[in-house]
């Protein structure tokens, strides 16, 4: 199975490179960003071992649709898409913080309420809810972003403010901009016949000191949806929901004793459960996009980002 795991491209104008858990990130004469999206897979902030075919060509595409359809609400980095797997964008400083919003108590949210706990990043959660039950108002409940290996933690806004980690007149617009996002990607789920439960949006300061959108938005890996056909009934009747997002992932982990936690081993992936995996992110492309899947060329993915990247740059 050929999968894209590590990048080290030398481009026309290399400054630097930055490795994330998925994508990597080349400077390019301090005014633009290469971004590759590989194949690795992560979860709970950890890299597996083994690459997803197709899963970098598949949040790429999933990101730059998702921006193009939401740039007229609010400004992003993109310039263009020269590779499946690539998108490149204005040279932004990224806030050191990611502002998650969630539109229903799921994921991390619903295994803290079931801890007990009901306040969640400074933000007070209503009692008497079930897990994947819809909130009042959706809430944004931020993280402080983690350099590749270490632990996203939740942060207040006032411990943000507090601290120092954004100023408060750009914390209101990070505010703004996460709302308008969030309403415009529930539309756009609505459509598909999906909800879109919760997401993280991630956003920097380009040059000239403007807030604009960055990294991935409204992929499985970003955000977690809902089908929306039978979700009330199966809240009715206490059942999981039929859900597209890397949440099957997390569950296959924890199901083989693996939760992030220190002495605790990744479990082996089959390359019949990686297969799988793969076919279940084509499964969330089309069902996100409401457009067929087109595989890229995996003869040489190498070799092929690296002709497709020259070739713009070149031009």
């Amino acid at each position: 199975m050929n999968t894209i795991i590590d990048t080290n491209f030398n481009f026309p104008g290399q400054k630097n490179l930055y490795k994330g858990k998925v994508r990597e990130v080349y400077n390019i004469n301090n005014e633009q960003l290469v971004m590759v999206a590989t194949d690795r897979l992560s979860a709970f902030d950890v890299v597996m071992p083994k690459g997803i075919p197709y899963k970098g060509q598949i949040l790429n595409q999933i990101a730059t649709k998702m921006m193009k359809a939401t740039e007229d609400v609010v400004p992003n980095w993109l310039i263009a898409t020269p590779d499946p797997n690539v998108a490149v964008g204005h040279l932004c400083t990224p806030f050191k913080v990611e502002m998650v919003i969630r539109g229903y108590m799921s994921g991390h949210a619903a295994r803290e309420y079931k801890a007990g706990k009901r306040m969640l990043c400074g933000v007070t959660l209503p009692e008497g809810m079930k897990e994947n039950d819809k909130f009042p108002n959706p809430i944004i409940t931020p993280a402080t972003k983690a350099e590749m290996g270490d632990h996203d933690e939740d942060i207040s806004r006032e411990d943000i403010l507090k601290k120092g980690i954004v100023s408060e007149a750009d914390y209101i617009v990070l505010e703004d901009y996460t709302r308008k996002l969030f309403q415009r990607g529930s539309e756009i789920a609505t459509s598909r016949g999906l909800i879109l439960v919760d997401t993280k949006y991630e956003f920097g300061k380009t040059q000239d000191g403007k807030i604009v959108l960055i990294d991935e938005i409204h992929t499985p890996d970003s955000s977690r949806y809902f089908y929306a056909d039978g979700y009330q009934e199966r809240q009715d009747r206490g059942e999981a929901q039929k859900q597209l997002s890397k949440e099957f992932v997390r569950q296959w982990l924890i199901a083989n004793n693996f939760q992030g936690l220190e002495g605790q081993t990744v479990p082996d992936m089959s390359d019949a459960y990686i297969q799988s995996v793969s076919e279940r992110y084509i499964e969330l492309y089309e069902n996100i996009t409401g457009e067929a899947f087109v595989k890229g060329d995996l003869t040489d993915i190498q070799n092929r980002i690296k002709t497709h990247v020259e070739d713009y740059l070149n031009r």
